[in-house]
């Protein structure tokens, strides 16, 4: 299984959890985020293991395909001693030799495969780690735009805002009821400035009638 396969059931399976708990985006995206940091943190560490593993390996080769050289030279000097039988047995050991070195060789070029898929695999992790940290202050600060919008929608649109609406419009109807009662009583009673404020104006209108007999009678005189 590759780590991207492992990583995805991790992500789905606490994404799950949170989306049944209800719990908000900006701990997901956290949560998110560490698990793509863990998940970074275990494959290297398996990369190295698996890169001393090669190593290992590699020396493994080298030291079978010594053993494999040393047997053919012993072959050969046994030969050369006429001692066929030694010839043929060194031979049988160099063939073990070489061939445990083509296994291991098989081996190493599998890890080799692995760890180049390996690789490829932590570049991508790290640009996805890299493209979620650079998105997610915009992430949240969407989430956090859309809560509140989603408050504001749910008050203008809810019932109590009318409710309070109508309150206010019977509250003034009764004020307005008030208001006329007062000045109905107003347009019944006078007040003693106002029967004061009367005399003051009906001697000035006197004052004023008398004046203008005074002109009329001097210009019929002329």
């Amino acid at each position: 299984m590759g780590i991207f396969s492992r990583f995805t059931d991790i992500i789905n399976s606490n994404i799950n959890s949170l989306l049944d708990k209800a719990e908000d985006p900006e701990k997901m995206v956290r949560l998110i985020i560490q698990e793509m940091e863990d998940t970074l943190v275990e494959v290297r560490s398996s990369s190295a293991k698996t890169l001393a593993d090669k190593k290992e390996l590699a020396r493994q080769i080298a030291r079978y395909q010594k053993d494999a050289e040393q047997w053919q030279e012993k072959a050969e000097l046994a030969l050369s001693k006429g001692r066929e039988d030694l010839a043929r047995a060194a031979l049988v050991e160099r063939g073990k030799a070489a061939d445990s070195a083509a296994a291991l060789e098989d081996e190493l070029a599998h890890v080799d495969e692995h760890i180049a898929k390996l690789q490829d695999e932590i570049t991508q992790l790290q640009e996805k780690l890299a493209d979620a940290k650079a998105r997610q202050k915009a992430i949240i600060m969407r989430e956090k735009t859309a809560s509140s919008r989603l408050k504001v929608k749910r008050n203008v649109d809810s019932n109590k805002i009318d409710d309070a609406l109508s309150r206010f419009d019977r509250y003034e109807r009764k004020i307005d009821d008030l208001e006329a009662q007062v000045e109905a009583h107003d347009l019944g009673s006078k007040s003693l400035s106002d029967e004061i404020a009367e005399l003051e104006n009906d001697e000035n209108i006197d004052n004023e009638l008398e004046a203008l007999k005074a002109k009329l009678n001097s210009k019929e005189e002329k």
